[in-house]
């Protein structure tokens, strides 16, 4: 519970606790956001790590001077591309046989059977809109592999997700996050991300349970 509490903080008071550690570890901060991105589209085992409130506040903070837009711009597209080039082979590897594990604290089998009935409507596209959407980002790239999807075609997919994502969030900050209303109500503004990118997979689940 004491551990849930934690990540709740971070997660509402993001803005604080990166602007510390950017005034902590100065350029290497750029690392610390490669290795979150990275390891969030990376491993089917922690979707539960910032993605979208993530971009937003580094965007903002590179808009007051804390970090240079280009540089976390580039490194964090850099991050998201090889997060899924990794998690594709882990699918590729572990093949069709992860449908038969059972549900645990570290895997959620419900979340990857939703992102295969997704990636069979949408096809190659589902690597594109499942950026935006959390859980389904992380599962889009391992199911793939899974399928054995023409890799050619999935570093499109990839590269184009993945620009747009980290891009749109990233300048979304950038150009907004430090305006006073937004500035005043930040908390409100993260869990107002976190709810609207969850929006298209509650659809999904009701249109799922309906049917």
């Amino acid at each position: 519970m004491e551990m849930l509490t934690i990540f709740v903080d971070i997660l509402l008071h993001l803005d604080k606790h990166l602007a510390v550690l950017v005034q902590q570890y100065g350029a290497w901060i750029y690392a610390i956001l490669f290795a979150i991105i990275f390891s969030e589209t990376g491993f089917v085992v922690t979707p539960f790590l910032p993605g979208d409130s993530l971009l937003f506040v580094a965007g903002g903070l590179a808009a007051v001077g804390g970090m240079d837009l280009l540089i976390l711009v580039v490194s964090l597209v850099a991050a998201a591309t090889l997060g899924n080039m990794l998690n594709y082979q882990i699918g590729r590897y572990i093949g069709p046989k992860v449908f038969q594990w059972k549900k645990s604290r570290f895997f959620n089998k419900k979340a990857l059977l939703k992102t295969q009935l997704f990636y069979e409507r949408h096809g190659g596209k589902t690597l594109v809109i499942s950026r935006f959407l959390p859980l389904l980002r992380t599962f889009a790239p391992f199911v793939a592999g899974v399928g054995a999807m023409n890799y050619a075609r999935f570093m499109l997919f990839n590269l184009l997700g993945a620009t747009g994502w980290v891009a749109s969030l990233t300048l979304a900050g950038y150009f907004f996050a430090n305006l006073p209303w937004v500035q005043k109500n930040l908390s409100f503004v993260i869990v107002g991300i976190i709810l609207i990118s969850l929006i298209p997979v509650a659809v999904g689940w009701w249109s799922g349970r309906k049917a």
